[in-house]
């Protein structure tokens, strides 16, 4: 890159702007990139004439190919001597194709910035090492947090084995999260549903228990113009199978994939039909009468999963909550009271577990929205 050296100052303000961008591009394919994270590539090149991206990419649908790949695809011959600012350290190892470390040094790139750490070990410092060794500069940790946050379904299935868990729910302005044989309570606006939406259009999968399921008969899917293709597979804890073949998730079961966690004693005549209704069972262990919890994590991070968004009941919510396996609690309040036959939510905003930091706050109309995350 050509342009003129810029003074440090100058320079660490211009990474961020420029790595700021790829975060916001990774987040294009969330939940989408089976096993690897969602990562974002832009390659910058300055000729004299100011900084212009020439090139962009994020990790393709299924995982495959990686961002950088796909960026220095676009630049060309532009990639020469130009910076490329990538969201996580480029993998250092083989696959089915050489490693991005190694294809963007014979790109002739000058310089990378990354951001967040790949805790992989064949990753892990590697990547960095291949591009210094090749007299590539490399500046490390630019907005590490925030793109750490980005994939952070990935860094936890890596450091953990388990997908992150983040667990969402709705509460009025009395703390309730719906009414006993009600059903559905809307409890927030449009908005806010929207903003439900594409909290589920970046995830692997949606959880919740079988009394959600046949209380609610919800779909679980995602209703916004133009991402309708981005609903994730969706979860029942459905130890004894009651889900019956008639509701919203099995009527949907060709378009959105759906997993039962059943235990081995369950019916099975109800498993061979829901089976040939296209569900499919994962099967688990059980403790004091319930879904092991732990182990059926472990299953779904064997399956892909990075990140499951708990969406209730209010049993389900508590039972991940006792056993500490949430890494990220988001809580949205609507401004009406349910009273006193409401079912109480098991968590509010001034009972939040110790070792969580509160995120952000926000508003949606009426609606008020708030988000911890545990490090």
């Amino acid at each position: 890159m050509a342009g003129p050296r810029l003074d440090e100052a100058a320079q660490a303000a211009l990474d961020r702007r420029f790595m700021a961008a790829a975060i916001r591009l990774s987040r294009r394919n969330a939940g989408r990139t089976s096993t690897n994270p969602s990562v974002g590539t832009i390659i910058v090149r300055d000729d004299g004439a100011g900084p212009m991206i020439v090139g962009t990419g994020v990790t393709a649908v299924g995982g495959r190919p990686h961002a950088e790949t796909e960026a220095l695809a676009e630049a060309g011959e532009l990639a020469r001597g130009a910076t490329a600012y990538v969201t996580l350290e480029p993998c250092a190892h083989h696959g089915r194709t050489p490693p991005c470390a190694n294809a963007l040094v014979n790109a002739g790139i000058a310089r990378v910035v990354g951001a967040a750490s790949d805790p992989d070990p064949r990753v892990s410092g590697k990547g960095y090492a291949i591009l210094r060794a090749a007299g590539v500069e490399v500046v490390e940790k630019v907005l590490a947090a925030e793109a750490a946050e980005q994939m952070a379904g990935y860094l936890t299935r890596s450091l953990k084995k388990r997908p992150e868990v983040t667990l969402k729910l709705a509460l009025s302005s009395d703390g309730k999260i719906g009414r006993k044989g009600a059903g559905q309570v809307a409890i927030t606006g449009e908005i806010a549903r929207r903003d439900v939406y594409l909290m589920r259009a970046e995830s692997d999968a949606i959880l919740v228990g079988i009394g959600t399921a046949l209380e609610d008969d919800p779909a679980l899917t995602v209703r916004l113009p133009g991402l309708e293709n981005r609903s994730p597979a969706r979860i029942i804890l459905d130890r004894q199978i009651r889900l019956p073949e008639t509701s919203k998730l099995i009527s949907g079961v060709d378009r959105v994939p759906l997993y039962v966690a059943a235990c081995l004693e369950a019916d099975p005549h109800r498993r061979a039909a829901l089976e040939r209704a296209g569900v499919r069972f994962i099967g688990t262990e059980t403790h004091d009468g319930v879904v092991a919890l732990p182990e059926l994590l472990e299953d779904l991070a064997a399956l892909g999963m990075a990140s499951v968004l708990v969406e209730g009941g209010a049993r389900v919510a508590k039972a991940f909550l006792e056993e500490d396996l949430v890494d990220r609690i988001v809580l949205f309040q609507g401004p009406d009271a349910i009273g006193e036959d409401g079912i109480a939510s098991p968590i509010d905003a001034d009972h939040i577990p110790v070792g969580f930091r509160k995120m952000r706050d926000m508003r949606f109309g009426e609606d008020s929205y708030a988000e911890w995350v545990r490090p």
